[in-house]
């Protein structure tokens, strides 16, 4: 049995993740700045990961840490995103390095790789960010590789874009018009392969990065996907609301998605427009290799299962609009998006 600290605890994945660790008997503490839904047996340290002495208390006593705390893109804060995503990760692992702590796990993110030249992306692949996210993320791993290459053990997981039961912000939009029967829209064709990784997975690969020992690098996605018209003609068929999936021009959308997502109207962020129409997926021989792991969820399933919690909690959530949640726990606000999705009743129907 080891002490965990899971950093960024009370937010979608970290909450996850702890969960996960406590049920294999890890004796668990999380540090945020908001308290956990349910601290049970946890032990919570209150603070900002910025704050050089509070973060040295948290990794007091620890065994391992995952560190998990980051400003989205959906923030729209690029003074956050470097002083969090960044500022935050060094002062972690200068603290974690002090107090003898013997494995750190570091959530990176798949935007560090912006649009690659090809797939699959490899552990080896150099990562190149189109957007101020992406950016962050890189200089949060560059800080994780300088310090293993000062001998603190550092493994970095880099996880596709994340579902799973809970899992709102965007999809709580694309979710909400399937099941009022609203058609969803793919840029182009949709013919682009998109891979995305559940949750309960990724934490399966964070824990069991977290047992290793050496620092290493694993990318984590679903070895099952298709397409995103693929993906996306799944889930409205598992929902039977009547929704479809729709064209639009992927030049002209991307554009009008960075227009209005400037002008405040619409929740959208750079990686949204950059990324939506490219394919993108990771080669994950390596952490199976490495570390014995198997993604146990496919795209469709993850999304079935996605689609069917924000269905039996709609009702609930929207009774409640608590801005102290992290973005990926509540669905973004649709702003001028609204009308698109009314506007789509209006459409012709394919029979």
């Amino acid at each position: 049995m080891t002490t965990a600290l899971v950093t960024g605890g009370s937010g979608y994945f970290g909450a996850l993740l702890a969960t996960q660790l406590r049920a294999a008997g890890h004796r668990v503490r999380i540090l945020d700045v908001n308290p956990p839904d349910d601290a049970g047996d946890l032990d919570f340290v209150q603070g900002d990961i910025r704050n050089a002495a509070v973060v040295r208390a948290a990794v007091d006593g620890i065994d391992v840490v995952y560190h998990n705390v980051a400003q989205v893109p959906l923030a729209k804060d690029e003074h956050l995103l470097r002083t969090v995503n960044v500022d935050g990760t060094r002062i972690l692992l200068a603290a974690c390095s002090d107090a003898a702590v013997a494995k750190v796990v570091h959530t990176s993110s798949s935007a560090v790789f912006g649009v690659p030249e090809s797939n699959p992306v490899l552990p080896s692949t150099v990562p190149s960010p189109r957007e101020a996210y992406g950016d962050a993320k890189l200089a949060a791993e560059w800080a994780c590789l300088n310090a293993a290459a000062h001998g603190l053990d550092v493994s970095i997981v880099r996880p596709r874009t994340i579902l799973g039961h809970g899992r709102l912000g965007i999809f709580g939009i694309l979710f909400d018009w399937i099941a009022d029967g609203a058609d969803v829209f793919v840029l182009g064709n949709g013919s682009n392969r998109y891979q995305f990784v559940h949750a309960d997975d990724l934490a399966d690969i964070c824990i069991r990065a977290g047992a290793s020992s050496g620092p290493a690098i694993f990318n984590a996605g679903t070895d099952r996907f298709g397409t995103m018209r693929e993906t996306l003609e799944a889930v409205c068929e598992h929902a039977g609301t009547g929704s479809q999936v729709r064209s639009l021009p992927a030049g002209a959308a991307s554009l009008a998605m960075r227009l209005v997502a400037t002008a405040g109207l619409a929740p959208f962020a750079p990686y949204h427009w950059i990324m939506y129409s490219k394919s993108m997926w990771f080669d994950t021989t390596h952490a199976t290799e490495a570390l014995g792991w198997t993604p146990r969820w496919s795209n469709e399933e993850m999304f079935a299962e996605s689609y069917d919690w924000f269905v039996s909690h709609r009702r609930s959530m929207a009774a409640q609009d608590d801005e102290t949640q992290s973005h990926h726990r509540r669905p973004a606000k649709q702003g001028a998006l609204t009308l698109l999705k009314h506007a789509t009743a209006l459409l012709p129907r394919s029979r």
